[in-house]
């Protein structure tokens, strides 16, 4: 499995397709379209360093993912991850 070592984007993925799954078996049509939003056209990176109360250095990693500029610019924020 592609992405067997995200649990939590293959659990928000089963959750998405639970609430459109009988949308899908009515309109097969969409299909192609929700597989579009199964992968990100962009994603950006980047290390946050920082330094903890104890003075131990810190590295968290940052996220930016971008789904779909087709109806204009792109919305929402930064995610960090430990």
């Amino acid at each position: 499995q592609r992405d067997a070592h995200e649990p939590e984007f293959l659990q928000a993925v089963r959750e998405v397709l639970a609430s459109v799954g009988p949308l899908l078996e009515k309109e097969p049509e969409k299909i192609a379209t929700f597989r579009r939003i199964l992968e990100p056209e962009r994603v950006i990176m980047f290390r946050v360093p920082w330094i903890d109360d104890e003075g131990k250095q810190r590295v968290n990693r940052g996220f930016r993912v971008q789904l779909n500029s087709a109806l204009g610019p792109y919305k929402g924020g930064l995610r960090f991850h430990p």
